[in-house]
């Protein structure tokens, strides 16, 4: 069977990002065709749903879905003047959410982070939202972990994402770890998107953007993702950009949001996954060419960031075993 999604639309959802979960994961399918995923829509009694524009959705499902969900995701809505006053969730809908199956994995969708928090499942969590509001989120909830510069936060069973375009971004992410990169690569390809994006959202904090557009280290980051089995330093990248490595590592930072070690790392390890998943490369040479040197330092990277080996890994995402002695 599928992996069944449901999607809750509520008052003041927006359309564009309602539209986003079914759109990517029934884009997920194997190599004859075969959908991964089902996706229903549903509200609260099944009632029409007044969106965020100037027209109303009927949805074919009420709460009953939630029976059979594997996966629920909230779409982007605004932020109720309850909500926001009091940081609690308005009977009704805690009573919908709390008929989420205990092991059923739960997605936010931007704003709707907020009714996460309300009804206490981020507490002691990390998670995110849009940058605009990730202040008033923390004020709102001090017990949740607020970071206002990645595109989504995935702690296992909850996920929340950022803003707007960051929901494809986080669907993507959940069909790559279901079904590895390939099936997530040509979902993306199917809806005309970025299989991955770099950085995350802090590159379009208005604030933050850099104005010297001819000094972005964008050429920089292209460089290095072309010399992943070289040993890079950070005065390398601050000498390619042509910058002080002080100069650099805050322009960088502005731009991706992290910094340009951190980035070169997360780099490494994504190239060193697509080849665990794609080829039946041994380790040993996955490593040499990711620019981790020995399959010690990469199992670590693996054991650290994913919590399994490499081997593991491979195994656990249907790759072709390597015919070469690990």
């Amino acid at each position: 069977m599928p992996h069944h999604v449901a999607v809750l639309a509520l008052d003041g959802v927006l359309p564009l990002d309602l539209g986003i979960p079914a759109r990517v994961f029934n884009e997920a399918c194997t190599s004859d065709g075969t959908r991964l995923y089902s996706v229903s829509t549903f509200s609260p009694g099944g009632r029409t749903v007044r969106t965020h524009e100037d027209f109303r959705i009927l949805v074919d499902h009420d709460e009953s879905v939630l029976k059979t969900a594997d996966t629920v995701v909230i779409a982007t809505q605004e932020p109720g003047k309850h909500l926001l006053a009091t940081g609690t969730l308005p009977g009704d809908l805690a009573a919908t959410l709390d008929r989420i199956r205990p092991r059923t994995r739960i997605v936010s969708l931007c704003t709707s982070a907020f009714l996460l928090a309300a009804a206490g499942l981020l507490d002691g969590l990390r998670a995110t939202t849009h940058w605009a509001l990730c202040d008033t989120f923390a004020e709102l909830f001090p017990d949740v972990e607020v970071d206002p510069n990645v595109l989504f936060v995935d702690n296992g069973r909850i996920l929340t994402s950022a803003g707007g375009a960051a929901g494809i971004d986080m669907c993507l992410h959940l069909v790559r770890r279901d079904h590895g990169a390939a099936i997530a690569a040509a979902a993306a390809r199917r809806c005309v998107a970025a299989p991955w994006r770099e950085g995350g959202q802090a590159q379009f904090i208005e604030h933050l953007v850099p104005r010297d557009t001819d000094r972005s280290t964008s050429a920089t980051r292209q460089w290095a993702l072309k010399r992943l089995a070289e040993p890079i330093t950070l005065e390398d990248m601050a000498r390619h950009a042509h910058m002080s490595v002080r100069t650099f590592t805050r322009r960088f930072r502005s731009e991706a949001g992290i910094s340009p070690l951190k980035w070169l790392a997360q780099r490494r390890l994504a190239h060193a996954r697509l080849l665990l998943e794609s080829t039946d490369l041994p380790v040993a040479r996955i490593a040499a060419a990711c620019g981790f040197g020995d399959p010690v330092a990469l199992r670590k990277q693996f054991h650290t960031h994913l919590g399994l080996s490499p081997v593991a890994y491979r195994r656990a995402h249907n790759a072709p075993e390597p015919t070469t002695a690990q």
